[in-house]
């Protein structure tokens, strides 16, 4: 059965690993427009990163179970997982479309920086068309508007993209990897399920 009159934020990214800014992000955009859930999508192969390595799909789809696992409105999507080639947003959001049907609102939560970049996304327009995004600004990290009008147009600006404060909480998978090289602790930046996880695959020591 299709999902009528809903809306659904979109949480995707290779989460290696998925941490609690990723959580407060996902749980700021759910309450502030009211979505009725928000699916984590771990990217297969992230287009973005393509040459550095990552730790295996499977192992990263567990830890995003695990983080989101005591939120009733917190899903995980395997969708990009059973695509062959490049996770290109654009086709998991017809793929999307087409499990939910066209009165489905998605919502796309990412940061500003990102956001930022979209005109250089594969098919930037249809992207635009198919969902809203949430740009998630904070100190440093803020929406560039005039380069956004200048590259995708006002109207869609205007309609289709949108900035929400987030709490900030200044974590990057890039800085926990980095302190787990480093012999250093990343207790509460991570949920303690994740952190166990990690430590028992021995994860990160050499990415």
């Amino acid at each position: 059965m299709m999902d009528m009159q809903r809306k659904i934020g979109l949480m995707g990214g290779t989460f290696d690993p998925v941490h609690h800014g990723h959580l407060l992000m996902a749980e700021a955009v759910r309450e502030q427009y009211g979505l009725d859930k928000v699916l984590f999508i771990p990217a297969a192969q992230p287009p973005h990163k393509q040459g550095r390595k990552v730790a295996p799909a499977y192992m990263r789809l567990l830890m995003t179970e695990m983080a989101v696992c005591d939120n009733p409105y917190f899903e995980v999507s395997q969708i990009e997982l059973h695509r062959e080639g490049p996770s290109y947003s654009v086709d998991t959001l017809r793929e999307l479309r087409s499990l939910h049907g066209s009165e489905t609102e998605f919502y796309f939560i990412t940061g500003a920086d990102a956001v930022n970049e979209l005109a250089t996304w594969h098919e930037p327009e249809e992207l635009l068309r198919l969902c809203h995004f949430i740009a998630a600004t904070r100190q440093g990290c803020v929406l560039n508007l005039p380069r956004l009008r200048r590259e995708l147009g006002e109207r869609v600006v205007r309609e289709r993209i949108h900035e929400l404060s987030t709490p900030e909480l200044e974590i990057s998978s890039t800085d926990i990897r980095a302190r787990i090289r480093a012999g250093l602790s990343i207790k509460y930046l991570v949920p303690g399920t994740v952190e166990a996880f990690v430590y028992k695959e021995g994860l990160y020591h050499d990415l």
